[in-house]
């Protein structure tokens, strides 16, 4: 086995997932959402109010910069709307609007078609196996 290979396999993972999910919003026609905005969604539809935007690129672990254009094309496209903090004007909320909030049902769909597809008839064991290994790689690039 070639393990020098493995970097290029993840990638070519990734575009696949990429790919899947980009189809499955399509079939559903869902537009101005890509893959990369699914954990902002992700996290925005477990929220029950407004959270401010620091705490969402707290949870989603990405620079600011990043989750400030991905905010940037969901709210252009209704997905999501900022509000000022009345109090600090350093502080912006972000919530879903009702378009966003629809995406619940579609995503869940989409998530379990992934996770089908990506686990196939591995066993639960080398699932958890699987997940610890990269972890553990993630925690070296840090």
């Amino acid at each position: 086995m070639n393990t020098r290979g493995l970097i290029g396999q993840i990638a070519r993972i990734r575009q696949r997932v990429n790919a899947l999910i980009e189809r499955e919003l399509k079939s559903r026609g869902i537009k101005g959402v890509v893959p990369h905005h699914s954990p902002v969604l992700a996290f925005l539809l477990r929220q029950s109010e407004p959270v401010p935007i620091k705490a969402l690129v707290e949870h989603v672990g990405r620079a600011k910069s990043s989750i400030t254009g991905t905010l940037n094309t969901l709210e252009r496209h209704g997905y999501i709307h900022r509000t000022p903090c009345e109090t600090d004007k350093r502080i912006t909320y972000v919530a879903l609007t009702e378009k966003g909030k629809a995406l619940e049902q579609p995503m869940q769909e989409i998530s379990a078609i992934l996770l089908d597809r990506f686990y196939g008839g591995i066993s639960m064991g080398d699932r958890q196996q699987l997940v610890e290994l990269l972890e553990r790689i993630g925690k070296n690039l840090e």
